[in-house]
């Protein structure tokens, strides 16, 4: 069965149980729609960017952001809230001697609320199963190539848990602004795929 007969399938099975859903009342017309719809316009990688200027800037906050990503968050009115459910959010800070890069193996788990839609990269079944196998090899596809005394963890993201790397703050960046620290991190650097 090619990919585009399957995908076709899902999407009209899907349909059917909307439209069932809506006969009986427990969904508006339309609103599964409109909550997807709410949910991606808010996604960004400033988000994230934002997260992250904070956490270069504020001691405090970082602190708290790595112990509890979900209530920091909130402090800059953002959140994991889904559609049913709150994700769960962990943020792993980068430092000189280890790394943190983010996957999801069984599909393509990602916090779009933080970072926007996800890359195509991100969701491709060879970056899925090759960066649990050998994250030093896709990083320096990527262009990124660590030291070898760097240790890389990879983290798999799940239907209930999403992760955030935080990335380190660059050299020479003391000083500078919350708006201009964000200018500087890339979704690539969310997700671990590069360093800022």
């Amino acid at each position: 069965m090619s990919g585009d007969h399957t995908s076709a399938v899902i999407a009209e099975q899907v349909r059917h149980v909307e439209a069932l859903l809506e006969e009986r009342g427990l969904l508006d017309d339309g609103e599964i729609d409109r909550r997807i719809d709410e949910f991606l316009a808010g996604g960004t990688p400033a988000n994230g960017a934002r997260i992250t200027a904070r956490a270069w800037t504020d001691p405090g906050f970082r602190e708290r952001l790595l112990a509890d990503a979900n209530a920091a968050i909130r402090e800059l009115g953002l959140s994991m809230a889904g559609a049913l459910q709150e994700q769960r959010l962990k943020v792993v800070a980068n430092s000189e001697r280890e790394h943190h890069v983010v996957v999801c193996t069984l599909c393509s788990c990602y916090p779009i609320a933080l970072l926007g839609p996800s890359p195509a990269w991100y969701k491709s079944e060879a970056y899925r199963s090759r960066v649990v196998r050998d994250p030093r090899g896709v990083l320096q596809e990527f262009g990124l190539t660590l030291p070898l005394e760097t240790r890389i963890t990879v983290w798999d993201a799940s239907a209930e848990s999403r992760y955030m790397v935080l990335p380190r703050q660059p050299e020479g960046t003391d000083g500078m602004s919350e708006e201009e620290l964000a200018s500087l991190v890339t979704r690539k650097g969310l997700i671990g795929t590069a360093v800022v």
